[in-house]
């Protein structure tokens, strides 16, 4: 399985859900099935069946993470070295033909918080940022038509 790229912030806000999952869900979870299986018939009971449910959900997410996490390639912004190039982790002021002015970080799609200014690698933004450098020009195709972006500058934070 080929490696997914994170930063080191998205992998550890993974490894907390993890821990969250594992150490307070999980548990809290097998208290409500063994407190449900005690109201009787399991047959007609909806809290059982609820908890029953919620518990394969964890485990679910649980699994998941942990893949996720043994398959991460976990990359630090600040130790890249990449001399003025977009790439992943680096964080890239960009003017749009408006003059509007954006800054958006290049990160795993787990990570990716458009309201935060995180994009995922995978998005159209991203794949025309990635190799470009301050001063260049980009042309994005988006569902909104074709977006042209000028690269003020770009960071490694």
């Amino acid at each position: 399985m080929p490696k997914t790229p994170m930063t080191k912030r998205g992998a550890e806000l993974l490894r907390e859900e993890l821990h969250r999952l594992k150490a307070i869900e999980r548990p809290a979870n097998s208290a409500a099935i063994a407190e449900a299986r005690a109201h009787g018939d399991l047959s007609e009971n909806a809290e059982y069946h609820a908890a029953r449910e919620r518990a394969g959900f964890i485990e679910g997410r649980i699994s998941e993470l942990e893949a996720k996490l043994a398959n991460a390639q976990v990359i630090d912004p600040k130790l890249v070295d990449a001399e003025g190039r977009c790439v992943f982790g680096a964080t890239v002021d960009v003017e749009d033909e408006s003059g509007e002015a954006s800054t958006w970080q290049i990160v795993g799609e787990d990570e990716a918080d458009i309201k935060e200014g995180r994009i995922s690698i995978s998005s159209p933004i991203a794949r025309a940022l990635i190799g470009k450098e301050s001063g260049e020009s980009v042309e994005v195709h988006t569902p909104g038509g074709v977006k042209r972006y000028e690269i003020v500058d770009v960071r490694y934070l």
